[in-house]
């Protein structure tokens, strides 16, 4: 059996879904070796992989942003939160990371090297010219790909997809816009690269789907924007299942919620962007106070409870407030989910045909809403922070058009034709096959890198710049 070394950027939205595959490699007899941060050790080791640690200057506790990064706090949203998420937490560790991998390949020779897209010290290992045999590479897009595109709007506003020649000259002109916005984040990134003996061949948001051998989306088409210029390497796997809660004690609650005669709306923050719950969770449970429906908050943390009381100590009759809950378990009973977006908890209620309201504006979460309300399947409140009127007039509206639930249910059986295990078990038993020193499996077409001439802006573009198009419109 092979030899696999996964690598994960130690954010718990990006260690479970590789944990999750990890697990599975490790069940069909493989030797798997988990490289992510110190705090998911005991994490890593109970699922079956062994575990390595990333390097300190590499490693962060991602439920306390600020304590690791302390200019968190004011990097805001949209370009500026970008701007600070990929040079200080994704470009500045890339030199560390990419060291670790090689002193433990001298150790453990893999054959294969899964990691997520923003693990950027993976990508040297596909981009530089081959020196020996190396892994093949295997990246698991865990958040909405970021090559740009001329059929597709650029990463990270969350700008509506727009079909047909108007949205492919509309896309030309805003990726032109992102590429001069980003153009110092992108020479910072190419110093990052320099120094570890490796060019930077294009734009970083194209060279992180385009550079490893295979770029595996979890996802659905039926969930993605259509591409005519994707590399060859580029496709869509499937979404993973939720990792099974074996081991939850059902808390006094849990059967008025499961057994309900009245819809049941679930809300929450995620895992990353849950420090301040007066965002979305406050909101819900406000809006929704005097609406037929129970809501679960799901806070996420383990202090959450305790924190909603102190923000809200009048809580309505029919919420209820926890810290940690399985979504495996609690999403069959679920009518909605109110969420911030995370890429993980959005495929979690496609996979029960849920329907959704989203309200996120950090991370990649703009882009997560944006494919919800393309898809049919949900409401993108295009805000971070509704009022709570906004979320019960969104709730009210999913909840009363059986379109929305129809769409999510059309997700659900398409996620279920998929077999991401298989795929990746596939690409890992080939890479025993052959060299594993050729180049990469795919390049971005010139047409898809935009240009930097005429008419750039000084600014990148934000969703409120462009129109919504009607819910579900492809």
């Amino acid at each position: 059996m092979a030899k696999v070394l996964f690598a994960a950027t130690p954010f718990h939205g990006h260690v479970t879904p590789l944990l999750t595959v990890a697990k599975d490699m490790k069940a069909r007899g493989h030797d798997v070796l988990f490289l992510t941060g110190a705090r998911f050790a005991a994490t890593v080791k109970s699922a079956g992989p062994s575990f390595a640690a990333l390097p300190e200057e590499a490693d962060f506790d991602d439920r306390h942003m600020s304590a690791a990064f302390p200019e968190f706090a004011e990097a805001g949203t949209g370009y500026g939160h970008h701007i600070f998420f990929w040079k200080r937490v994704f470009a500045d560790a890339a030199v560390a990371q990419y060291r670790r991998i090689q002193a433990l390949l001298e150790r453990f020779p893999a054959t294969a090297l899964v990691h997520d897209t923003v693990f950027l010290g993976a990508l040297p290992l596909s981009l530089r010219p081959p020196d020996g045999v190396r892994p093949t590479t295997i990246c698991l897009g865990v958040l909405p790909p970021m090559l740009l595109s001329e059929d597709v709007p650029p990463f990270g506003p969350g700008i509506p997809y727009l079909a047909g020649p108007e949205g492919r000259e509309r896309n030309r002109r805003l990726n032109a816009e992102t590429l001069a916005a980003y153009a110092g984040l992108q020479k910072d990134t190419v110093s990052v690269f320099e120094a570890i003996g490796c060019d930077l061949p294009e734009f970083i948001f194209d060279c992180a789907v385009a550079g490893p051998d295979h770029y595996l989306q979890l996802t659905v088409p039926g969930f993605e924007y259509p591409r005519s210029d994707a590399p060859a390497s580029f496709r869509c796997a499937g979404a993973l299942p939720q990792p099974s809660s074996d081991s939850f004690t059902a808390p006094r609650w849990w059967p008025a919620v499961t057994a309900a005669d009245r819809p049941v709306v679930v809300v929450t923050q995620g895992t990353l962007a849950n420090e301040d719950l007066s965002e979305l969770i406050l909101p819900t449970v406000r809006g929704l106070a005097a609406t037929d429906v129970t809501v679960v908050a799901a806070t996420a943390r383990p202090d959450g409870p305790e924190d909603f009381t102190r923000l809200l100590p009048e809580r309505p009759a029919n919420a209820v407030v926890a810290g940690y809950v399985p979504f495996d378990r609690l999403l069959p009973s679920a009518s909605v989910l109110v969420t911030n977006g995370g890429y993980g908890g959005v495929h979690a209620a496609l996979q029960n045909g849920v329907p959704l309201v989203v309200a996120g504006d950090t991370e990649d979460k703009p882009e997560v809403a944006a494919r919800v309300q393309w898809s049919g399947a949900g409401i993108d409140l295009r805000t971070g922070r509704p009022e709570p009127e906004q979320v019960r007039q969104a709730v009210v509206a999913v909840l009363g058009d059986p379109g929305y639930r129809a769409a999510a249910g059309r997700l659900r059986a398409e996620i279920a034709a998929f077999d991401p295990f298989g795929t990746v078990a596939g690409l890992v038993a080939g890479s025993r096959a052959g060299s594993r020193a050729g180049s990469r499996a795919g390049s971005v077409p010139d047409s898809a890198a935009g240009s930097v001439a005429g008419g750039v802006a000084a600014s990148p573009p934000t969703r409120e710049q462009v129109a919504v198009p009607p819910r579900g419109h492809r």
